[in-house]
């Protein structure tokens, strides 16, 4: 009798330490609405499959999918995109989850008819995306605004550099005044820089029009080197600390993708640095 006391003591012990562990504190970024995830493109020397087990391994729980991505593996020259069948869209899902990535976007998308958005406002649906990163044609912003209200999925602009029509934020700010919350900016905060914008104004330009980033960090531009390529964040001129701290201000909430264009070959420990620096800088501030 006293051998069965003793072991219901430690029982109900056991379960009280269990039920009294706190569940895992998430970082205050997290907390406030700020999300980590991956741009594919950062491991496009890679396929999808190893971009996903890449993307897990910086402990990273997000990732933007670019069309056209490779899946690999058994599914050979297929790629991410509208005409994957929907069988294939269920493996990939499926391994993602098990691997404890959610594939939350897709882009740099451009199409320039009404039926290929249709087509792939669709693909969105089915996968679950929460965005699409892209870049409309002027002549199609009222069909674009129908799609994302439709299909309930949010349309984030790139910024790629002239000719592009989005370069700076004025253009976008005007195609989308009046129109739904959900149309706004993915900003590639790099891009205005080497394009000879203040990444910092651009960001407060599009205060509450922003959607999601392309987040980095780049080196200062010198002579004979005109590329300025990804740097580790906080090493560069971006001054990631004060674009982290706009985007507080302005109380954005949505997903910073990392978009690290350097070290292609080796970029995780590269990587792994940034999300130290972010982490340090978003303690401090939030």
């Amino acid at each position: 009798m006293k051998k069965l006391f003793v072991s219901i003591i430690g029982i109900l012990c056991y379960v009280g330490m269990v039920c009294c562990t706190p569940k895992e504190k998430k970082a205050k970024a997290e907390e406030n609405g700020l999300q980590l995830a991956v741009q594919s493109y950062t491991f496009h020397k890679f396929n999808v499959l190893e971009a996903l087990d890449k993307t897990a391994e910086l402990g990273v729980k997000n990732i933007e999918i670019y069309p056209g991505h490779k899946l690999g593996e058994k599914w050979g020259d297929k790629t991410f995109g509208p005409d994957l069948d929907e069988e294939t869209q269920k493996e990939l899902l499926a391994i993602a989850a098990e691997k404890g990535v959610k594939i939350v976007g897709c882009g740099v998308y451009v199409a320039e008819t009404k039926e290929d958005w249709e087509k792939f406002f669709s693909f969105a649906k089915n996968m679950g995306l929460e965005y699409i990163t892209c870049e409309p044609p002027m002549e199609l912003w009222d069909d674009i605004e129908a799609l994302s209200d439709q299909y309930g999925i949010k349309v984030s602009v790139h910024n790629h550099p002239q000719p592009s029509t989005y370069w700076t934020p004025d253009s976008l700010l005007k195609a989308v005044a009046d129109r739904s919350p959900n149309l706004g900016s993915c900003s590639d905060v790099g891009h205005w820089k080497r394009c000879g914008l203040d990444n910092l104004e651009c960001l407060r330009q599009l205060n509450g029009r922003i959607i999601s980033l392309h987040f980095k960090d780049i080196i200062a531009k010198e002579e004979g080197n005109e590329e300025q390529h990804d740097t580790i964040w906080g090493t560069g001129v971006l001054n990631v600390k004060e674009m982290l701290q706009i985007l507080k201000e302005q109380g954005f909430k949505g997903y910073l993708a990392i978009e690290y264009e350097y070290n292609w070959d080796n970029s995780v420990p590269d990587i792994k640095q940034c999300i130290d620096y972010y982490n340090q800088v978003t303690e401090e501030i939030f």
